[in-house]
Formats: structure tokens, sequence, C-alpha cells
């Protein structure tokens, strides 16, 4: 799976950026389906966000993002946004049913 991590507005440490690459490992390991995960790291004013994209195939993408005090805490809170987003059970889906000739 290829990952990539960014940073906007602010500087990241390797201790933070070997962090986010354990924690894409970690949500990796709940799904088979993984292609692509990038991870941002972004100052506001105040606070300190993460965003972690996680892309499956098939197309669908999963985004998580979190806020706090550091980075660390903010990436923690977007990877339990993103947990649970992968532990949700996925739909069915569903098939047409056939009309018969009889009925409109």
């Amino acid at each position: 799976m290829r990952v990539t991590i960014s940073a906007r507005h602010c500087e990241i440490n390797g201790m933070l950026r070997e962090r986010a690459e354990a924690v894409i490992a970690r949500l990796d390991q709940m799904t088979p389906f993984a292609q692509e995960a990038t991870v941002v790291f972004e100052d506001e004013s105040a606070r300190h966000c993460a965003e972690i994209r996680f892309r499956l195939s098939g197309g669908q993408v999963l985004v998580a993002t979190g806020e706090g005090d550091d980075h660390r805490s903010a990436l923690d809170r977007a990877e339990a946004r993103l947990r649970r987003q992968l532990e949700r059970p996925t739909a069915k889906p569903r098939r047409k049913q056939r009309r018969s000739a009889g009925n409109p």
C-alpha cells in the first residue's frame, strides 16, 4: 500500500512521521481492500489538525479528521474515527426484483 505523509503550514519531525506510519499499518490490517493512504498535518490558528484519507478498492475513500493540542493527539482522534468507519459492516448490494408479466 502506498502511504503519503505531508504537512501544511507546519513542520513535522521524524517521530511524528513514524507514528503516522504505525497508525496506517494498524488500519491497513483491518481491511484487505486498502490501496492508498494519505496523512495530512495542518496548523489552524491555535489548533493542530490531522486528516487521514484511506482509499479502498472499488474507488471508495474514507476520510477522518481530528483536532487536538498537538499533532499526536489529533492523529489519535483521526485514527479512532477512521477505525469506526472500517468496523462498520458494508452494505450488501441489493438484487433487483423482477416483475412478472401480469404486474405493471
